[in-house]
């Protein structure tokens, strides 16, 4: 699972998610929670930086509240969920962060961690999105889920699951209308322990409403 995550205004490195976020973002998120509007980059504008809610509405679904909102998708199971398996075909995107949370259980309550790349620069989750039309209203709310894959080596002691992160050359692929569903699903896969750290972080991230730089520092 992925709940929380933090994008800076200040990107760093040399992904597409990095180069467009400079030029796009103003505020930071360091603490991005579900229902919040966070920077995308859809197949179908993939040269710009969109707002998006987060936690998928489909676009079947009658009314906003017709259907839990799905904050994350599981990899593995994407080719067999009609409703997942056609917006792998057609509407994927780019989720820019510089790193996630995820909960250790311990004896002593849960522990928040802050996982990143080690070098700390920008990187991208894979993610789908969808469009749903109020009809009440005219109204069209954008909405994305993040996808999840099993958790590495560093990931697996504080959480079993963890969202996909995409290398530079995987995020051009992610969006290229050309590639075969069979080549897509082989993207979503552990990102390499090797190439990230984690670190525990103050419980300020349980909260949403906390939206401040100490979330990031270390204990």
């Amino acid at each position: 699972m992925c709940g929380r995550y933090s994008v800076l205004a200040k990107p760093k490195g040399n992904s597409k998610a990095a180069k467009l976020l400079a030029k796009s973002l103003k505020d930071s998120h360091y603490n991005a929670a579900p229902s919040q509007n966070l920077p995308v980059v859809t197949n179908e504008q993939p040269d710009v930086i969109q707002f998006f809610s987060w936690g998928l509405q489909p676009f079947w679904a009658k009314d906003a509240k017709a259907v839990k909102r799905a904050i994350n998708a599981r990899a593995e199971t994407l080719g067999e969920k009609p409703s997942f398996r056609k917006l792998l075909d057609s509407k994927r995107c780019l989720v820019p962060a510089d790193g996630f949370f995820e909960w250790q259980k311990t004896e002593q309550g849960k522990v928040p961690y802050r996982i990143l790349l080690k070098d700390e620069d920008t990187f991208s989750f894979a993610g789908l999105w969808d469009e749903w039309l109020d009809k009440s209203t005219g109204e069209i709310l954008h909405t994305y889920t993040i996808i999840t894959t099993e958790a590495n080596d560093l990931v697996k002691p504080i959480h079993d699951r963890m969202p996909v992160i995409l290398s530079p050359e995987a995020e051009e692929l992610w969006l290229d209308a050309h590639e075969s569903q069979e080549e897509l699903l082989s993207l979503l896969k552990p990102y390499d322990s090797k190439a990230m750290k984690a670190y525990p972080v103050s419980p300020l991230v349980n909260a949403a409403q906390n939206n401040v730089p100490e979330i990031l520092n270390s204990l």
